[in-house]
């Protein structure tokens, strides 16, 4: 019973286009850093260390992203680098690299990590990670979720409202409320919410099985397409020719939402976490970079956006 890590790295990160274009080409903001530091890939893979080795680190990369992902991905098996022909969607962009592992190794443990946050406190999430990690090794059918104590209310952000519970084995999911107004936001922070961070683990079976209840023709499909596409996933001609078929699908609405009764959530402390996903957001943690370098720093908030522009044009890694 192996524990594996799956990077999502196939976004598109369209909201952080004015930061991240570069000589007019827009680059998804995985494959871009913060301050002169590594790509937010490169912290991803890092973080998946945490709860798993090398040869056991997959990640979910778009065909059309290749002349961003080649390098920073060169000490991963090219077994390991899953890439999808388009994008159809978070669903699909989830299930196509859980069928390969599946494929190669029907009992794993999987947490599932994205690829465009930034983290302050690396030490405090990887604890968490290390913890979910030890848990699904003993649930054949939970999924879990990592929920990000918040460090304010923010209603650009996913909640979920754990349920009443002794918490040993994580709380069970009550709700999730997507991008709340503020109002509501610090209600529900009140009232214990979490920020989703789609930190997610689980058996793989039970991954899959969450897909089967909703969408079994897509499974089946998918499931042999990958068989077909197993020997080298880096070029997916039958996943190709399936995902020219597949509807659009979010994994949190048309997957996640009434499958609550299956979902646990474990709270992780506050810890600097960011999914970068506005302007605002990213000049916040560079910010945030800033005064842990300089104690004395006090900028104004006016000046957040020109400290993006100065230090995190989200420079392209290289």
């Amino acid at each position: 019973m192996s524990t594996w890590a799956l990077v999502l790295a196939a976004g598109e990160g369209s909201r952080l286009r004015a930061l991240t274009t570069t000589n007019g080409v827009a680059v998804p903001k995985q494959f871009c850093s913060l301050h002169d530091g590594p790509s937010l890939l490169q912290e991803a893979l890092h973080r998946a260390e945490a709860v798993a080795p090398r040869q056991r680190i997959c990640t979910i990369v778009a065909v059309q992203h290749r002349r961003w992902w080649e390098g920073p991905l060169w000490s991963l098996p090219s077994q390991n680098i899953i890439v999808q022909p388009e994008n159809r969607g978070t669903a699909a962009g989830l299930l196509l690299p859980l069928l390969h592992i599946e494929a190669r190794d029907p009992q794993a443990r999987v947490v599932v990590l994205p690829s465009d946050h930034h983290v302050r406190d690396e030490a405090t999430l990887a604890r968490s990670l290390r913890s979910v990690a030890a848990k699904i090794r003993f649930e054949r059918d939970d999924i879990y979720l990592l929920g990000i104590g918040p460090d304010e209310a923010d209603p650009e952000l996913g909640y979920i409202l754990p349920s009443i519970g002794d918490g040993t084995n994580g709380f069970r999911v009550a709700q999730f409320i997507e991008k709340p107004p503020m109002t509501l936001a610090r209600s529900l922070i009140e009232r214990g919410g979490l920020w989703n961070a789609f930190i997610l683990a689980a058996s793989v079976r039970a991954f899959v099985r969450l897909f089967e209840q909703r969408y079994p023709e897509i499974v089946a499909e998918m499931r042999g397409a990958v068989a077909q596409d197993r020997v080298d996933p880096q070029i997916p001609l039958a996943a190709e020719d399936l995902y020219g078929r597949l509807p659009e699908l979010d994994f949190s609405r048309h997957v996640l939402e009434g499958a609550e009764q299956s979902m646990r959530v474990l709270p992780v402390p506050p810890c600097g976490w960011s999914d970068l996903g506005t302007p605002k957001r990213v000049a916040e943690a560079l910010r945030r970079i800033e005064r842990s370098e300089r104690s004395h720093s006090s900028l104004d908030p006016t000046a957040y956006l020109s400290l993006a522009a100065q230090h995190a044009r989200l420079q392209m890694a290289m």
